[in-house]
């Protein structure tokens, strides 16, 4: 396993790349209301991604093995999705939860991050689902730092939110980041401590939790890519670009309107 270990040159670009990304879901933020279409949200973004900031927004025909290219600049999923839900025609309406997927390419490098929101008033049940995925993203983030393992992020997720009823995807996982979209390593989001990969200064690589509150059981649905629970129940990720530092880790992928970290 080959694992790129990031220059200062290539981490300020990393830098740059991830604002970015993240400053694109600011951007979208106000826009996400009951009776919008995922397909305006994509094209609000892809114009923001391409005109303003004049970057590539990486998922645009996007085709690893065995895929058809990705036909949009965003993804969009939306309640029992999990991941990499196609923007449509479809109207958000009060009461859904939507995971907007963001990953911007400037000068090269790669900046990725994801976000859920509330259209208008969402279940109580929806509302937990969320914030305890976003606590178990933080939670995953902090046991980052130099001489640590791949073993611990995924251990600090799944012990937090398996015990609180919830259920981890297992087919889907973080990864390393760069000039390639997807790079090694992989980043379980369960895992034994102490196993996997040991984190190294230079690191540069994906968190991205994708709970579930029923069965962590998925599939895949015709269009190639648009991933939803298999027993319909509601799913939520976040995710963010981390660096492996000397003391620790950096999130690349904060900005201004950032949800704050949690307090525990």
């Amino acid at each position: 396993m080959s694992v790129s270990i990031k220059t200062s040159e290539e981490i300020r670009k990393m830098r740059i790349a991830g604002r970015l990304t993240s400053e694109v879901l600011d951007y979208i933020t106000p826009f996400v209301q009951p009776g919008v279409t995922t397909n305006e949200l994509d094209k609000l973004c892809h114009d923001l991604i391409v005109d303003v900031q004049q970057a590539i927004p990486a998922p645009l025909h996007y085709a690893p093995g065995g895929h058809t290219p990705y036909p949009k600049s965003i993804c969009t999923s939306i309640n029992h999705q999990v991941c990499h839900g196609i923007p449509s025609d479809k109207v958000l309406k009060n009461g859904d939860i939507v995971n907007l997927d963001i990953t911007v390419i400037k000068d090269g490098f790669h900046g990725d991050s994801s976000r859920m929101f509330y259209v208008g008033e969402p279940s109580i049940q929806a509302r937990r689902l969320c914030e305890v995925t976003y606590q178990s993203l933080w939670r995953g983030i902090r046991v980052v730092k130099r001489g640590a393992y791949l073993g611990d992020i995924g251990h600090a997720i799944q012990s937090f939110v398996e015990p609180l009823g919830y259920s981890v995807v297992r087919e889907f996982c973080g990864h390393g980041i760069g000039q390639r979209f997807h790079e090694e390593p992989q980043v379980l989001h369960y895992g034994r401590p102490r196993t996997g990969m040991k984190l190294e200064t230079g690191m540069t690589f994906t968190i991205e939790p994708m709970i579930n509150v029923g069965k962590a059981a998925i599939k895949q649905l015709g269009d190639g890519w648009t991933v939803v629970t298999k027993d319909h129940s509601l799913s939520a990720q976040y995710e963010h670009t981390i660096l492996v530092t000397d003391s620790g880790f950096e999130v690349l992928t904060l900005s201004d309107g950032c949800p704050p970290p949690p307090l525990v």
